[in-house]
């Protein structure tokens, strides 16, 4: 496990990674917990694409073409067609 600072938010608290690596079409994943503050995990694809979902109940999907979304906490949703 791997120790890193930060968490992709603003507590600035830490999270330790407890799984990551490559699916066998070269995508990337990686699993993150920041123990009573969550857990998350975000997807790297090699289509250019990724997807985040945030310890603190976001979550972000970039198309890699000009689409993107994110979902707030609260279930907001917010879109973007990157004109």
């Amino acid at each position: 496990m791997t120790k890193n600072s930060g968490n992709g938010g603003s507590s600035g608290k830490g999270y330790t990674v407890t799984s990551s690596g490559h699916n066998s079409q070269g995508n990337h994943y990686c699993h993150r917990d920041a123990g009573s503050n969550g857990s998350g995990y975000h997807y790297s694809n090699s289509n250019g694409s990724y997807y985040y979902s945030n310890t603190n109940g976001s979550t972000y999907y970039n198309s890699g073409s000009g689409y993107a979304q994110y979902t707030s906490p609260s279930g907001g949703v917010y879109k973007s067609t990157g004109k």
